[in-house]
């Protein structure tokens, strides 16, 4: 199987070191480099195969505003999944304007990290619980359309299915709470979004505050 090549970008040397441990331990992950900053984060992208970047936000001189953005000018298809220690409008609002796949918080725990990273890979969009909660205030309304009364006609389990998404929870979460298999899951969020004409589960969250779905 196919290793997920990860970078560590964080200005604190101690951390990425111990990041490096914690993924390591997971067969699936291999971690091709480390960089203290967004600028060095980018140099290392130009020469070096990256499927997933960890990336802090608050870094000296070229911070993780300044990686995002300069990485998904010109890679689009690298993934990058925020690890930051603040939680706060300002900071998450840069990294997911500046194109960030998805953002959690450093006092998460290592298999929640680990699941976080390859579920980034494979398409999701991963925030944590609160984060995901309160991503109305984060993204821009105006970029997610209001429903229509046929849009908004959900069956009960189909509300449910929206309801933990909107609760941040992952495929593997939603599949133990409905008692259902991950691929029947994935399924359904796919058929959700068709019908809503959304590109991801970021904005389904959005739509779902926005309608009072949540």
């Amino acid at each position: 199987m196919k290793k997920i090549n990860v970078l560590i970008t964080d200005d604190m040397q101690i951390l990425r070191t111990g990041l490096k441990t914690i993924l390591e331990k997971n067969d699936t992950l291999q971690v091709v480099g480390m960089t203290a900053n967004g600028k060095e984060a980018y140099e290392f992208c130009q020469n070096t195969m990256v499927d997933v970047i960890l990336m802090d936000m608050h870094m000296p001189d070229y911070d993780g505003a300044y990686g995002i953005k300069a990485i998904k000018s010109k890679f689009p298809n690298i993934k990058i999944l925020v690890l930051s220690t603040f939680d706060d409008d300002n900071t998450v609002n840069a990294a997911v304007n500046s194109g960030a796949d998805g953002y959690i918080l450093k006092e998460m725990n290592e298999e929640q990290i680990i699941q976080s990273i390859i579920s980034t890979y494979n398409g999701l969009s991963i925030f944590s619980n609160h984060i995901y909660k309160n991503i109305s205030s984060r993204i821009h309304f105006s970029d997610i359309p209001s429903g229509s009364e046929e849009s908004l006609h959900f069956s009960p389990r189909e509300k449910e299915l929206i309801h933990y998404i909107t609760q941040g929870l992952d495929n593997k979460e939603i599949s133990k709470k409905m008692f259902l298999a991950e691929g029947t899951v994935r399924n359904n969020i796919s058929k959700v979004l068709l019908k809503l004409n959304l590109k991801d589960r970021t904005q389904l969250a959005v739509f779902a505050v926005k309608n009072g779905l949540d």
